[in-house]
């Protein structure tokens, strides 16, 4: 059994401490003002603030870049073809998803670099020579990001968003509302993958179906034909140079 005086002794020094500690808890907390200021030190005039509003247009811009890379770009294709080829080769993790990634990164580097010099060129230098205002800026940058979308994009999927949105049929692709043009563009986009990532799966289909009847007629039925295929996909895709086959289509179906 507990001792009784022990458990006053902890009582007491309980009472002792809550007394202690009770007068901080009872002083006022106060909240510190905070505030945001966009200022010079000299004052702050016009020019300054609208100065400081462009830095932060083009830091919020530069926060957007992850999703206009993949939205606007020939980002979503690629990526979507190489998941389809490991997937059909069923080898899981290999390559690794950070592989993958990089591999369509660059290769939408690589194909979008004629439509970035042509922003680089139209825009952003007049801009940052001070020959062209802000407007004028977004307009000739997007122009360039506009004719990519178009010519990748289906007029049944231009058709689709134009009817939803209700807006009235344009005269010419420059009358194309830019929040129609990128989802139509986006669709677009899924279906060409899959189109092509159907044409990969064929040859990989068929040699499981061989290995699958061969197991079968050896009556090795507990064996999974996955585990033997695997290798014959990978020696077939090795033999007719599949990464070279695959990134050589997928690139000129943008052109």
């Amino acid at each position: 059994m507990i001792n009784r005086k022990n458990i006053m002794i902890v009582l007491l020094f309980s009472i002792l401490l809550f007394l202690f500690i009770s007068p901080v808890f009872a002083q006022d907390f106060q909240v510190p003002d905070i505030s945001f200021n966009i200022s010079t030190p000299d004052g702050g005039e016009d020019g300054d603030l609208v100065l400081s509003l462009r830095i932060l247009l083009l830091l919020t811009i530069l926060s957007l870049a992850p999703a206009i890379l993949i939205m606007v770009t020939s980002f979503t294709r690629i990526i979507i073809v190489l998941s389809l080829i490991r997937n059909a080769l069923a080898t899981r993790t290999m390559p690794p998803n950070q592989v993958l990634i990089g591999l369509a990164i660059f290769l939408t580097i690589f194909i979008m670099a004629p439509v970035w010099q042509d922003v680089n060129t139209t825009a952003i230098q007049p801009y940052l020579n001070e020959e062209i205002e802000t407007e004028l800026a977004l307009e000739r940058g997007i122009q360039p990001v506009r004719d990519f979308m178009l010519r990748q994009t289906r007029e049944k999927d231009l058709a689709l968003f134009i009817d939803i949105s209700g807006e009235e049929r344009p005269e010419n692709q420059d009358d194309i509302p830019i929040f129609v043009l990128i989802p139509a563009f986006i669709i677009s986009e899924l279906i060409i993958a899959f189109q092509i990532g159907f044409m990969i799966y064929i040859p990989f289909l068929m040699i499981d179906m061989v290995v699958a009847s061969i197991l079968m007629s050896m009556g090795m039925l507990m064996l999974p034909p996955v585990m033997i295929s695997l290798p014959f996909k990978i020696l077939l895709f090795v033999l007719v140079d599949g990464w070279y086959l695959v990134i050589e289509s997928l690139i000129k179906t943008f052109n």
